[in-house]
């Protein structure tokens, strides 16, 4: 049995003191290498789910655990500790637009690689192997703003993807998709948990990755 990379003990976030809490008493597990889907309507707390999951937003109550790490506030002011974190997550953000900000595709997907430190030669790598993975070397010295939104989401997916992350999270990934690019996106997904990475999807089309997923968890 895979051992829980991902702990989430009675947590509990609100954005302001006096509002009603987003997330109250929420309890998650995730073992290594497995498929989660979060199912949920709009405003049940999936995005603040996947902000704590990363490191970007903390509970007011409750521990977060990542493999057996425990993820707080002062854990992640250390620049080094944060780093490490943040090479093991790649998150994919509901919208690529947030994501995409260099002036080329290519610089797009060799941003991370570059900001690990890694030689001009593994960046190299990295980058033509996420062009040749999402079908995007046509697209390498184009300008993302200039780009489809099926396409936009394949160079953030690609982006995130340079880092080699443990764990995948991704918020609404078809949102916007075409059908064709959505079977497209679901067979790199059931082939990326296949390698052995974790997968953790927010989604209205969970059946779509319903036979990767093992477990689906409805959030109200």
């Amino acid at each position: 049995m895979n051992m829980k990379l991902i702990e989430l003990d009675n947590i509990t976030f609100r954005y302001e003191k006096e509002e009603p809490a987003v997330l109250k008493d929420f309890s998650l597990a995730v073992a290594e290498g497995s498929c989660v889907i979060i199912e949920g309507d709009n405003g049940s707390g999936k995005t603040t789910l996947f902000r704590i999951l990363t490191g970007l937003s903390f509970p007011e109550k409750g521990e977060y655990s990542f493999d057996g790490t425990n993820i707080t506030r002062e854990y992640m002011k250390d620049n080094a500790n944060s780093k490490k974190f943040h090479k093991k997550i790649g998150y994919l953000f509901q919208s690529p637009d947030v994501m995409l900000f260099n002036p080329r595709v290519y610089d797009e997907i060799a941003f991370g690689p570059r900001q690990m430190g890694l030689s001009d030669q593994d960046v190299e790598a990295r980058v033509a192997d996420c062009l040749e993975m999402f079908n995007l070397r046509d697209l390498a010295d184009k300008a993302p703003y200039h780009l489809s939104g099926g396409q936009k989401k394949r160079v953030a997916l690609a982006a995130v993807l340079a880092l080699n992350p443990d764990v995948m999270i991704l918020d609404e990934p078809y949102a916007g998709l075409d059908k064709k690019t959505q079977e497209w996106l679901t067979q790199i997904l059931i082939e990326l948990k296949a390698s052995g990475k974790t997968i953790i999807v927010a989604t209205h089309s969970g059946e779509l990755l319903s036979e990767a997923a093992d477990e689906i968890i409805v959030m109200k």
